[in-house]
């Protein structure tokens, strides 16, 4: 069986979960596991609930075509499992999964979002995680995006990104010294991705910055 967790709230007993009585099904919302973007809703029956568990794939029960359909079988923009959480009452499952592409039918990242206006409900801090992400793709294939600055920074090589976060860093400190109010904001901004860059070109995730965050206020993070 796939690795990752399955957790149940207080009274809920696993893996067993309580179906609709007239249509033996259960909602399930998924959520994006880094940026905690709610992504879609869906439905389960007690086949797609096993099927999930046992390929780690997020499989759901279609209601408009009568069959198991999953995510992605056609686009190949799969959800993997990163966690399985029931709710109280045991009818209703928040499953955190990293897409493996947009979500949406529309192309969309999630089902949620403003196609009009590009606005998508993400979490603050989850735009970090989608930010490390895009740098991520900038390494992985940097023929994608010819031109690309992250690109280019990534081909200066490990000592030039640290040495441009040192360079953001004390321009940063002088905006909040010289109490420059209007600039600090975009200084900070500067910090964070070049400090973003630096932790993907030493291979260090971000959630494990935020662990060791969490860790030290004494904040339990979600299982990864």
């Amino acid at each position: 069986m796939p690795d990752f967790s399955i957790i149940a709230a207080p009274g809920a007993a696993l893996p067993f979960l309580r179906y609709d009585a007239a249509t033996g099904l259960v909602p399930a919302v998924v959520q994006d596991a880094d940026t905690g973007q709610v992504l879609m809703l869906a439905y389960l029956n007690a086949e797609a609930w096993a099927k999930t568990q046992a390929e780690g794939r997020v499989t759901f029960f279609s209601r408009s075509k009568q069959r198991l359909w999953t995510k992605g079988e056609t686009s190949g923009d799969f959800l993997s499992v990163v966690s399985l959480h029931v709710d109280c009452d045991a009818d209703t499952v928040l499953i955190r999964a990293r897409p493996a592409g947009p979500v949406c039918h529309r192309g969309t990242t999630s089902c949620f979002e403003d196609v009009a206006q590009a606005v998508a409900p993400v979490p603050p801090v989850g735009l970090l995680a989608e930010l490390e992400r895009l740098i991520q793709g900038r390494r992985d294939h940097p023929e994608q995006s010819p031109g690309s600055y992250t690109v280019s920074l990534f081909a200066l090589g490990l000592p030039k990104i640290a040495q441009k976060v040192g360079e953001e860093a004390v321009e940063t400190v002088i905006d909040a010294v010289a109490g420059h109010r209007d600039t600090l904001p975009g200084e900070a901004a500067d910090l964070l991705f070049h400090l973003l860059v630096l932790l993907v070109a030493s291979q260090v995730p971000l959630a494990e910055v935020l662990a060791v965050l969490a860790s030290r206020h004494r904040v339990q993070p979600l299982a990864r």
